[in-house]
């Protein structure tokens, strides 16, 4: 029996559960996830392997009208992730329904080469009025291949999805070894599990304005402790004050909540020492997007 293989471009509108389908398609958490929209900045790789096939995922930004340098530089990972796969997972938000940004992918999705399966997440959710009138809605379009209901949170749905996209397979070699999950290097996930941390705990104003910088990792009592230094950088000197906190407890806070995923993702116990710099508007800056890891 002969080997399959392909790459599948996850898209969709900000926030309506890219991340966390990837992360449940893969077993593990590989993107980041939080309430705000736009947390996913890079083109994040996830590789799903099982006997006979492998699925290379590639997790997008969500497409929005891009704001500053950085805007523009997500927009286009998430375009350019829908040329060369094998097929296109369409997630909509049960939800939220079909808005105004969801209708311009759509259209977009439309010259497509590959198949696009839609995906209608957080149905576990939502009503089942509205989850049917999704469906009627999305097979309207004769754009879709399949119409699928899921829970990225809880997997209702997802191995469903992955037979289907299992199926527009090619014959293929196998792209990554079968233990490998992401071809993301550790450190620049371990610079997004801060990131991921900072947006859970900052207000509204802030988050889209932070990127962290792994400055270090190194490793001591033979490989059972490491040492990770990271910088989290801010547009403004107010927010500085906001991101330490009241005597530093805020970064505490922060760093308390990442260092158990760093735990997790190395293997190891982790110090975790985070400090905060401003630099402004770094978000049109092409030398601090590159040193942020945003090439």
């Amino acid at each position: 029996m002969s080997y399959k293989s392909g790459f599948v471009s996850i898209v969709g509108s900000p926030n309506v559960g890219k991340s966390t389908l990837l992360n449940r398609l893969v077993g593990q958490k590989i993107s980041i996830v939080s309430p705000k929209a736009q947390t996913t900045r890079n083109r994040v790789t996830g590789v799903l392997t099982r006997a006979g096939y492998q699925i290379v995922f590639l997790d997008t930004p969500g497409i929005a009208t891009p704001k500053n340098r950085l805007g523009e530089y997500m927009l286009k990972i998430a375009r350019d992730s829908m040329n060369e796969v094998e097929a296109i997972v369409f997630v909509v938000d049960a939800l939220a329904g079909i808005k105004g940004r969801d209708e311009a992918l759509i259209e977009r999705l439309k010259t497509a080469k590959a198949p696009v399966i839609a995906a209608i997440n957080k149905v576990d959710a939502a009503s089942m009025d509205a989850v049917e009138t999704l469906v009627e809605r999305l097979k309207s379009e004769a754009l879709f291949a399949k119409v699928l209901k899921i829970s990225a949170q809880n997997g209702q749905g997802v191995a469903e999805l992955e037979a289907v996209l299992a199926d527009h397979l090619v014959e293929g070699p196998q792209y990554f070894p079968e233990d490998m999950v992401t071809d993301l290097p550790e450190r620049m996930i371990c610079a997004e599990l801060i990131r991921e941390k900072a947006l859970l705990c900052l207000h509204e104003e802030i988050p889209h304005g932070i990127g962290v910088e792994i400055e270090k990792i190194s490793m001591r009592d033979e490989g059972q402790l490491a040492d990770v230094y990271a910088a989290i950088y801010c547009e403004r000197e107010g927010h500085k004050g906001i991101l330490i906190g009241k005597g530093g407890s805020m970064l505490k806070r922060i760093g308390t909540l990442a260092r158990k995923d760093i735990e997790w993702l190395l293997g190891v116990r982790v110090n975790l020492q985070l400090h905060v710099k401003v630099r402004e508007d770094w978000r049109n800056s092409p030398s601090a997007m590159r040193e942020l890891g945003y090439e």
